[in-house]
């Protein structure tokens, strides 16, 4: 299980670890220039870096995957199996390195950056890697050893919600965190669900196909990379593709994906939870069941509202369980979640629901 734990004082220590020399100093260059940040050493390998985690003692850890010796998976088992520590991988833009990402968030990697395809996009990562080091050294992580040791999690509170009615669809949200948890939530979910779920998960452009095929290997359901035109039916998984927007529409008696670059509301985000939960409100309204995972922000609070007013459910992770209870965490305050459930919980109340709404 991961939860949240409290920050670091400032500056947050990180430990480097890439084999290329151009890249250490790259990352290490833009890492120190933020304040809040303490670039405590560097590593060239995966066993470098062992040996340096037990000396520096960092509190956070930038990981490349592609590394001679050891590779960033092998490292990173050893990481999570005799020291833990909230790491966040460095990844190539390609089929083999989207593969090694969700395997590595599946060991508990706490997140990842998509490495820059040439020196004009360094400025991206620039960006992104500091904010997600600082959200990475606020998670819980626990001891992962393979073969993995049972998780034990409290229970979901017996709260009993009542659905006033029909669930016709379910919504899912998340962001960091979330390969892991929609992993334990789709796969405890029956192949005969009668009712088809859509899903946003942040992610940068190449990495959301490879997480559908993953899904869709380990699940009982359908499960798929968004298309335009692709209807919403029972037993079926959509994932919203990044870069772009999810929304729908009605065609006759069933209810199709339309997919835009374009956002019609102002969002950080694409794919955005709040662009799909919007959507949904105007075509299913109440008749939608809105679940809202793990991840840093707000994505997702304001469908949710929008949900609510007509008279729709909403279950938000619990935040034992949370990589990073934010996003739930906004929809709690927002007053629009009916119960928090814990992620082992979470596929086995949706199935309630849907049961007790029919």
């Amino acid at each position: 299980m991961q939860g949240q734990k409290n920050m670091p004082e400032s500056p947050i220590k990180v430990l480097v670890v890439d084999d290329s020399a151009f890249m250490r100093r790259v990352i290490i260059s833009m890492l120190e220039n933020d304040s809040e940040i303490d670039v405590i050493g560097y590593a060239r390998d995966g066993q470098d870096a062992l040996n340096k985690i037990s000396k520096l003692k960092p509190d956070v850890i930038t990981l490349d995957v592609e590394m001679p010796k050891m590779d960033g998976i092998e490292t990173l088992k050893n990481i999570m199996c005799s020291n833990p520590l909230p790491v966040v991988m460095l990844s190539a833009h390609t089929r083999d390195g989207a593969h090694q990402t969700l395997q590595a968030l599946e060991l508990g990697a706490v997140d990842f950056v998509a490495k820059p395809e040439g020196i004009a996009n360094m400025q991206a990562l620039a960006g992104e890697l500091p904010h997600k080091l600082k959200v990475a050294a606020g998670a819980e992580v626990t001891r992962k050893c393979t073969p993995l040791a049972p998780i034990l999690e409290k229970k979901t509170d017996e709260k009993v919600i009542s659905v006033s009615r029909p669930i016709e669809v379910v919504a899912i949200g998340t962001s960091t965190g979330g390969p892991t948890a929609l992993q334990t939530v789709l796969t405890s979910l029956p192949h005969n669900l009668p009712v088809g779920v859509v899903v946003v998960q942040h992610m940068p452009k190449g990495f959301t196909g490879p997480l559908a095929n993953r899904l869709n290997e380990l699940s009982a359901l359908e499960v798929k990379e968004a298309e335009e035109g692709d209807m919403i039916a029972p037993g079926k998984v959509l994932i919203a593709p990044a870069g772009y927007q999810m929304q729908f529409a009605r065609k006759g008696a069933g209810v199709t994906v339309t997919l835009s670059e374009n956002s019609p509301i102002k969002t950080l985000f694409k794919p955005s939870v709040d662009v799909m939960l919007l959507s949904l409100a105007k075509v299913y309204g109440g008749t939608c069941l809105g679940v809202i995972l793990t991840g840093m922000g707000n994505d997702g609070t304001r469908g949710l509202k929008e949900l609510k007013k007509l008279g729709a459910t909403v279950l938000a992770q619990d935040k034992d369980s949370c990589v990073v209870y934010g996003m739930p965490r906004s929809a709690v305050e927002a007053g629009v979640v009916d119960k928090t459930v814990t992620l082992s919980e979470m596929g086995n109340e949706i199935v309630k629901l849907i049961k007790r709404s029919r």
